[in-house]
């Protein structure tokens, strides 16, 4: 392992390797520490009955201007551009067209109020219609787009991503997680299983001016990119100087959200169409969104969100995978629970160097964004999707914030390097 590079970028999710790949050819030394087995972060791609599934991100969302579109080109790598099913409801079970286009318009409605005219307490729930009948069917959504409930999603917040995405989706064949693992520059010096478990400012060593502790030594650094999870940053896995206070107590206010996978086989005949969509129960705000043998295969992803997606973490996966099933027989007939198994499922809240999802900012908390994102003392630089002012949540946004806070310090770092 390097043991005096000029840079260290800890974590080699998507926002790691948009920073090694924005420092290749810089002429400055950079060591990448990851502390997983494996690079990626949360995109992750796993090769299962001879498919590759997505446990985490999965689609190219803003396809149209995401840079892994352009990375994936490059690399030769095929992409799906057939229109996502979502919205769709499979034969209209249980969720009729017309009960789907008064809770579109609900969503719309809502929508609309949190970007022309939001809540004073900035509370996303503040916006909703009274008594609404859609509620629960908002609430879903909620758990979907931002892990959470909408009384602890900040209205500004949302509204800053929904008016920036372009409502383009892409999918990736061989693996968003695929893609994105096999994207780190020609060369890089990656560690992998090495967890960070000290971060100390240190001015007084040769020039040196950052020390990273790990299981494997102590790297000392002129500067380090930080991409690890607002989980991470705020929590004790790390000891962490007291001078980052202010950026812990901004990775609080912006918590990653509680989202899990469930991957099910489907064996034999069955009633189910490939690329179809069905939503469990619309009104229900713990529901399953079911992707029906996405790309022709035979599997059902199952997307919970929020209340469903904790009930994964309390429980495990074996009462989730249950819950799917029974909702799916209650819409298709209960033949086709001899034709379903348990295949894969993700865990997410209960991966240590991560601690969920992706971040929503809580209610009034917004700003903690660009205070995130703020260099320390031109020697710490933050990156992740957290840190991004509209793509956060998605793999194209952490990879942006990692070529800017490659960009930051290369702006500190290369004239002393000459």
């Amino acid at each position: 392992m390097i043991r005096e590079p000029d840079i260290v970028v800890v974590g080699a999710g998507a926002a790691g390797i948009g920073a090694a790949r924005r420092l290749a050819g810089s002429g400055l030394s950079t060591l990448v520490l990851e502390a997983l087995p494996r690079p990626g972060g949360r995109a992750w791609t796993r090769e299962t009955s001879g498919m590759a599934l997505d446990l985490g991100c999965g689609w190219l969302h803003s396809a149209d201007r995401n840079p892994w579109t352009r990375i994936a080109e490059d690399a030769g790598v095929a992409i799906d551009r057939s229109p996502a099913a979502w919205g769709n409801q499979f034969r209209d079970l249980g969720f009729p067209a017309r009960e789907r286009e008064d809770a579109a318009r609900a969503l719309a409605r809502w929508t609309e109020r949190l970007a022309t005219a939001p809540p004073a307490s900035d509370r996303a729930s503040d916006a909703l219609e009274p008594d609404g009948p859609w509620t629960a069917y908002l609430q879903a959504v909620s758990g979907y787009l931002s892990g959470d409930e909408l009384e602890r999603v900040s209205a500004r917040d949302y509204s800053a991503y929904d008016t920036a995405s372009t409502e383009c989706n892409w999918r990736l064949p061989a693996g968003y997680g695929a893609l994105v693992a096999a994207s780190l520059p020609p060369g890089a010096a990656l560690r992998l299983a090495t967890p960070v478990t000290a971060v100390t400012l240190d001015s007084q060593r040769g020039g040196h001016h950052v020390a990273l502790r790990t299981a494997d030594g102590t790297v000392h650094a002129r500067a380090a990119i930080l991409t690890v999870s607002t989980h991470v940053l705020a929590g004790d896995a790390i000891a962490w100087p007291a001078a980052l206070d202010p950026w812990r107590d901004a990775a609080t206010r912006l918590p990653l959200g509680a989202n899990e996978k469930l991957f099910l086989a489907i064996d034999g005949d069955s009633p189910f169409a490939p690329e179809s969509h069905i939503l469990g129960d619309p009104r229900d705000p713990a529901t399953g969104s079911y992707y029906i043998r996405p790309l022709g295969r035979p599997v059902i992803e199952c997307f919970l969100g929020g209340a469903g997606a904790r009930a994964v973490a309390a429980e495990g996966p074996g009462p989730a995978f249950a819950r799917a099933i029974d909702q799916l027989a209650a819409l298709f007939g209960p033949a086709v629970r001899g034709c379903l198994r348990p295949l894969l499922a993700s865990d997410w809240a209960g991966a240590a160097t991560i601690g969920g999802a992706y971040s929503h900012a809580l209610p009034g908390q917004a700003d903690a964004r660009p205070a995130l994102a703020r260099p320390f003392d031109d020697r710490l630089f933050f990156a992740g999707e957290a840190t991004h002012a509209t793509d956060f949540s998605a793999a194209h946004g952490a990879y942006q914030s990692g070529v800017r806070a490659a960009e930051e310090a290369l702006a500190v770092l290369t004239p002393r390097a000459r």
